[in-house]
């Protein structure tokens, strides 16, 4: 079932989503670009020089001066936001508050609300064991509604199969030119090859990495005979979870498994963002962007007198 999007609309209040490196601007929305020139939003003064704008005169510095002084302004921009969405069948998997691929859809519709508030374009790749769909960056209430109903498509009969997100990234790489925020929606359980390909676009683009999980994929519980099914490839395995060392290796195993892929996503410069469906998506969510301006604001402290 899709969330509602008022609901989420409501909740998200009027948080925005932190943009934090360079990226390529339009003229259009309300993110600050790193040039000057005309704006809404004063960035600083400097003296009059022949062909300026006399409308950006500063006549109240400049009448407490023997100088004529204009106003610069930050122009504003807005910003291509990607959102590359993995659908595929790994996540029908849920054992807390939802599943996987209903925590995803959560945040595709509160990330396409945040984004699209601010007058950037939004876009996206939605792939499964191959690219989908495409839908180019637009605004708009009907472009973010015609992403929302394609992300949340479930994948069809006759599309099993191992999730390819390194041909993924590999294509949005061929079809994203304009530095742009693009972030990676998806469980990540894939087979290796993807390393490369992130490390490429982080070169261009702002990489944020939305990693989807649930608690019992680094966790079994004790119940006993239990029998496990990869929803990708469909191979099924019969465990007895009543095995206190069978259970440890499965967390050992799990463990080390979180520890690579975080290893791997900061090796490509990605940010990464962990959420998990045994909590609501948009209170973590929320908690992210919080630790992002906490951390802005340390960086800017840094050697202040």
């Amino acid at each position: 079932m899709a969330p509602r999007k008022a609901n989420i609309r409501d909740r998200l209040g009027r948080a925005h989503w932190p943009v934090i490196g360079r990226l390529g601007v339009h003229p259009a929305g309300d993110y600050r670009s790193r040039g000057r020139g005309p704006g809404l939003e004063q960035a600083d003064v400097r003296e009059y020089v022949a062909g300026d704008d006399p409308r950006q005169i500063d006549w109240n510095l400049s009448a407490r001066s023997d100088r004529t002084y204009v106003r610069e302004a930050l122009p504003e921009r807005g910003v291509d936001a990607w959102l590359i969405i993995d659908t595929s069948r790994s996540l029908d998997w849920g054992t807390a508050r939802c599943l996987k691929r209903e925590a995803a859809g959560e945040l595709v519709v509160a990330a396409s609300i945040l984004l699209a508030r601010r007058g950037n374009r939004v876009g996206a790749l939605i792939f499964d064991k191959g690219l989908q769909h495409i839908i180019p960056p637009s605004t708009g209430r009907a472009a973010r509604s015609t992403l929302i109903a394609e992300a949340s498509r479930a994948p069809g009969e006759g599309e099993d199969g191992p999730t390819d997100l390194a041909r993924a990234l590999v294509q949005a790489g061929r079809l994203i030119r304009r530095p742009s925020l693009l972030i990676v929606i998806s469980d990540f359980l894939a087979p290796d090859g993807w390393q490369d390909p992130l490390k490429v676009l982080a070169v261009r683009h702002e990489v944020v990495a939305a990693v989807i999980g649930d608690p019992r994929e680094a966790e079994l519980p004790d119940v006993g005979l239990l029998r496990l099914e990869d929803p990708e490839t469909k191979r099924q395995i019969e465990v007895d979870t009543s095995s206190r060392k069978l259970r440890e290796r499965f967390r050992s195993a799990a463990h080390e498994q979180r520890r690579k892929l975080l290893t791997d996503l900061r090796d490509a410069r990605a940010s990464v963002m962990e959420l998990s469906t045994a909590e609501d998506i948009l209170l973590q969510l929320l908690k992210n962007f919080q630790q992002v301006e906490t951390g802005r604001r340390g960086h800017a402290g840094v050697g202040a007198k």
